[in-house]
């Protein structure tokens, strides 16, 4: 984390833009992850029922979400998932839906790939969605299946269920207690468990109330963020913004590669606040011709 209140760092928030996604291992203490189990076991069978467990109305403010006794509701007030959520989409954000996904051992059942998001709009905001694994997930085991780097790949949500075995694919394992953060167009999919014990995962969804500008740590923005084209050299610094959105994910061909480039250089100028970063010049370029055009 960035600082003594769990704000990201640049250099955290910068992955973020180049993968669509964060993670932190066993982040939740046990305590914690043993009571949600049971926790989210009711609200799965009471959550049609005329009086059982249900989740927040969408819109309630996250202060409000799950009161105690929760142990989600613990969960969500961590001071270190705060962190995280504060640095994303800024103060007060407001739930927009969650969804426990639990699958007993043996369970065959195949979520296609797909994002959470029927349909999307091309401006920067964005929602993140926190998956909570509150028990080990091991190698093999079947956990959520993941493209890092699709976020800003904008696709219909239906417009994925035919894809299998994309290369740089990653399947989620890792300790109990684990949060994975996903900007909200990150393809995904559950997957089959063929473990010998159930599998569990809750999934909140967020939404921004405010605008998302340098919400994280910004301690260390001067030195790594290297605002415009002219400091071409300073990005290829090692733990600069610009190299860490350099980031290429095998799934990219060369064309791909470079327009995914313009997306997190678009997305990083609305979170740094400065509307001309730019890297490698390729919005630069873009946009210097078009002045061109509208001085006529």
């Amino acid at each position: 984390m960035g600082s003594s209140d769990h704000l990201l760092s640049t250099r955290q928030m910068a992955e973020f833009v180049a993968n669509g996604v964060l993670r932190f291992d066993a982040l939740v203490p046990g305590d914690i992850n043993e009571r949600a189990v049971e926790e989210m076991a009711r609200l799965n069978a009471e959550r049609l029922a005329p009086e059982g467990l249900r989740p927040p109305p969408t819109r309630t403010p996250l202060d409000y979400c799950y009161p105690p006794p929760s142990a989600i509701g613990e969960y969500l007030r961590l001071p270190e998932v705060r962190g995280i959520i504060t640095s994303l989409v800024g103060p007060d954000p407001v739930f927009d839906h969650d969804w426990t996904h639990h699958l007993p051992a043996g369970s065959t059942y195949l979520q296609p790939l797909h994002v959470d998001a029927v349909t999307d709009s091309v401006d920067p905001t964005f929602d993140i969605q926190l998956f909570w694994y509150p028990r080990d997930v091991a190698a093999g085991e079947g956990g959520t299946r993941f493209v890092p780097g699709t976020h800003l790949h904008r696709v219909r949500s239906s417009g994925l269920d035919r894809y299998q075995h994309i290369v740089g694919e990653e399947q989620f394992a890792g300790p109990a207690g684990t949060v994975v953060v996903f900007h909200h167009g990150l393809w995904h999919a559950g997957q089959p468990n063929p473990g010998t014990g159930d599998r569990w995962m809750h999934k909140v969804r967020l939404n921004p109330t405010r605008p998302q500008v340098r919400r994280w740590d910004t301690s260390d923005l001067d030195e790594l963020h290297n605002p415009s084209s002219d400091h071409v050299f300073a990005q290829m610094m090692p733990d600069s913004v610009g190299q860490v959105l350099r980031t290429w994910h095998p799934w990219m061909s060369v064309t791909e590669y470079r327009n995914e480039q313009m997306q997190r250089a678009r997305l990083w100028r609305y979170l740094s606040g400065d509307d001309r970063y730019d890297v490698d010049y390729y919005l630069t370029r873009l946009e210097s011709r078009a002045t061109l055009v509208a001085d006529g």
